[in-house]
């Protein structure tokens, strides 16, 4: 490889895990207020398979055009390279992890042995954690923050015509729907963690898993459905959303709240008869809340569990892991 190439996976077209091309790509070149990363491990997230399939999950006029070939992914842990001149907060050879640059995409992304990220996306790696758990942190762990902690931006929601605000957690009940995925297990702690009772809802085989990171309550919907079982919640945060996510609006007292985390509801009028606030909003990049994140990570408050690695090389047999479901925490990337 020459100082002006790195190896990447690429787009050049849309379809499933097999149009993942493992290839020679340019350096990408610094830019006033960024760093230069040396990757070391890549978070992999929903919307990397969303992207590579031509966002057919969302609206048309949502669809932005894509400049082929593109590089995908948002969630790095790597070792600062260089920085541009105007970067003050970090310094050649800090370990850092954030997510670079979303919600938009183009100009450099995480699945390559190098990226060029803005100072503002980043943080330090948590000292008491290795590259690979902390580059399943970024996404997940914001999404679960700016839900259900601190928004942290002023940005017009495209979910929605008013802002999200998150709720207090302090004495509440809270249920999480998929909670042992990705966003799921952040939430459970980070609900836990602000002094909320919490029921987690996944499949049996979690079970234990997410009693060992707090959940007081745990509802197996293979046997029980959460909306038959349980009533008057303060919160649901329902990380799978979709069509199906009004559902739980009969599990939520006057006064509640549900947010889903993914596109599909469609009951306003019933939500709005059984007086229950349904808000969403989209994840952006934050440093400084990555930060804080990052001391509750460094202190074993929250963890972040690693469901399996694959080699940036075989990014397509991870894109497959992702597709078969059932996943206990992040998959993550690794590179050499």
């Amino acid at each position: 490889m020459s100082i002006d190439t790195m190896k990447a996976i690429r787009l050049h077209e849309f379809g499933g895990p097999e149009v993942l091309r493992y290839e020679e790509a340019p350096l990408p070149e610094l830019k006033p207020g960024e760093v230069l990363v040396r990757v070391h491990a890549v978070g992999i997230n929903p919307p990397d398979w969303y992207l590579r399939d031509g966002y057919k999950s969302l609206p048309p006029e949502w669809r932005p055009s894509v400049p082929f070939p593109i590089i995908l992914g948002s969630d790095v842990s790597g070792v600062v390279e260089a920085v541009a001149t105007d970067v003050k907060d970090f310094s050649v050879g800090d370990e850092v992890f954030g997510m670079v640059r979303f919600p938009s995409f183009g100009e450099s992304a995480a699945y390559a042995e190098y990226v060029a990220a803005p100072a503002s996306d980043l943080a330090l790696k948590p000292a008491g954690i290795d590259h690979v758990h902390a580059a399943g942190a970024p996404m997940a762990g914001l999404t679960a923050w700016q839900f259900l902690i601190d928004l942290g931006h002023n940005e017009p929601n495209p979910l929605q015509p008013e802002m999200h605000r998150p709720v207090p957690l302090g004495g509440k009940t809270v249920l999480v729907n998929g909670a042992a995925g990705g966003v799921g297990h952040f939430a459970v702690q980070l609900a836990k963690w602000k002094g909320a009772h919490v029921i987690a809802v996944a499949s049996g085989s979690h079970e234990s898993f997410l009693r060992e990171l707090g959940a007081d309550e745990f509802i197996d919907y293979t046997k029980s459905l959460p909306e038959d079982v349980v009533h008057d919640m303060d919160l649901v945060l329902d990380t799978l959303g979709g069509p199906t996510t009004g559902r739980f609006l009969r599990t939520l007292k006057r006064g509640g709240a549900l947010f889903p985390v993914f596109l599909g509801f469609s009951d306003a009028e019933e939500a709005a008869k059984l007086g229950v606030t349904v808000s969403m909003t989209q994840v952006r990049s934050n440093g400084p809340q990555l930060a804080e994140l990052g001391r509750l990570l460094d202190a074993g408050t929250v963890r972040v569990a690693i469901d399996s690695t694959f080699p940036l090389a075989d990014s397509r047999k991870a894109h497959e892991r992702a597709a078969g479901g059932h996943i206990q925490g992040k998959i993550v990337l690794t590179v050499v």
